[in-house]
């Protein structure tokens, strides 16, 4: 079955950390040249947050997150970490992994490819 499946969301306080991870069926992965995260926060428009280009190396990220969360590509696996530190209220939101097979990383109508979500709840 094609699909992306995210895992690690949950319920922290401010200023600690979670490790997303969003591993891709074999026929999405192979198609795929950007695997990303994406998040929506009740009563907000869905938003990116980070995606990384899986064929050739490279990691871009929205600016609300820059030097507090870390996109990698575990290279062995299908699988996209994103490892979240420094987390703050607004970043409490349900995370979305998404595939594309091409396009400008960050921008969400170019992935053809999402998952269920993943809650994180970020406490004051």
């Amino acid at each position: 079955q094609d699909r992306l499946v995210e895992s690690g969301g949950g319920s922290v306080q401010a200023g600690e950390s979670l490790r997303l991870s969003c591993e891709a069926s074999a026929n999405i992965y192979v198609v795929s040249k950007y695997i990303s995260w994406f998040r929506q926060a009740p009563g907000k428009e869905r938003e990116v947050v980070a995606a990384f280009n899986i064929r050739d190396p490279a990691a871009y990220y929205a600016d609300s997150v820059k030097g507090r969360f870390t996109i990698s590509h575990d290279g062995a696996r299908t699988t996209v970490n994103l490892e979240m530190d420094g987390l703050k209220a607004d970043d409490t939101a349900t995370y979305y992994c998404a595939a594309a097979p091409a396009g400008i990383p960050l921008l969400a109508m170019y992935y053809h490819w999402w998952g269920q979500g993943t809650v994180v709840t970020v406490s004051p």
